[in-house]
């Protein structure tokens, strides 16, 4: 598919959030559906652009995107001292399968190989992100289940997947 990967203009922060939230609605990745209080935040992309890059794939109109974390910070879940950490892959549901997640990610290790005293890429994914893990695995990203952890201690069946990309 033809595409360009480029930062997000603030115009598309809207169609963006929604092709977010609608991502992770459709995939039942949100426990509590149309009322779990992630959802403002997937939604929320001038927050996220404020204190890191996203990026979008386009080709007659947004196609999907991905925030990209530099270096530890406010948007950071995870990442240490020397790593940049990829957020909230998100494709739409009739884009998918296209190459837009896999060129979103790629975009991410470009990125990141720029960065100055970056030496890895780390991220946190769901158990049923299938599609995801695959594109990860592909492109060189690694398990670290050292690394997993529990965005919600309070409950105490939700475990995040990390892996790590050596640079």
């Amino acid at each position: 598919m033809d595409m360009q990967i480029r930062p997000a203009d603030p115009a598309e922060y809207d169609a963006l959030g929604e092709i977010t939230a609608r991502a992770y609605l459709q995939d039942g990745l949100l426990d509590f559906g149309e009322s779990d209080t992630y959802l403002g935040e997937l939604r929320d992309v001038a927050k996220r652009a404020a204190a890191a890059e996203v990026l979008v794939a386009v080709r007659n109109g947004v196609l999907g995107g991905v925030t990209f974390v530099p270096s530890p910070g406010p948007m950071a879940d995870i990442a240490r001292p020397g790593e940049a950490e990829i957020r909230m892959l998100a494709v739409a549901g009739a884009a998918r399968g296209r190459g837009a997640g896999e060129a979103l990610v790629r975009a991410c290790i470009d990125r990141a190989r720029a960065t100055e005293g970056c030496r890895a890429v780390v991220l946190s994914t769901q158990h049923t992100m299938h599609a995801a893990h695959r594109i990860y695995e592909r492109l060189g990203f690694a398990r670290t289940p050292e690394r997993d952890w529990n965005p919600l201690p309070e409950r105490l069946d939700i475990t995040l997947l990390t892996y790590e990309l050596t640079l």
